[in-house]
């Protein structure tokens, strides 16, 4: 599992998340990438999940902590690269509903206004 962050020249942060996400250091490490980004202030946010291979109800848990955490500052945070099962499970649980997501981050960025 790795958590790699960085900017895009349109002012926009990004994190690339690889692995599985069930709960344990990386997801640990998922929470302090998105809590750097709202401490520099960073109010567009792409989390791209196209290398994720599992995630279980804790990163869930995650990921809609984070999205209410920008949604408060009017902010916005999209996801993209979702894989068929991951989306699967999203739209289960009607996550699709609450999450922007995108195919591809070339996409996302284009969505942001």
């Amino acid at each position: 599992m790795a958590v790699k962050t960085s900017t895009l020249s349109e002012g926009i942060g990004l994190i690339e998340v690889k692995g599985s996400l069930t709960g344990g250091d990386e997801t640990v490490e998922l929470r302090r990438a998105v809590s750097g980004f709202v401490d520099r202030e960073y109010p567009k946010l792409i989390i791209d999940m196209s290398k994720v291979t599992y995630l279980n109800s804790t990163a869930i848990g995650v990921l809609v902590a984070s999205h209410t955490t920008y949604a408060r500052r009017n902010w916005q945070i999209k996801l993209c690269g979702i894989n068929k099962n991951i989306n699967n499970i999203f739209v289960i649980t009607r996550l699709t509903l609450v999450f922007d997501v995108h195919d591809t981050r070339k996409d996302a960025v284009k969505s942001f206004t």
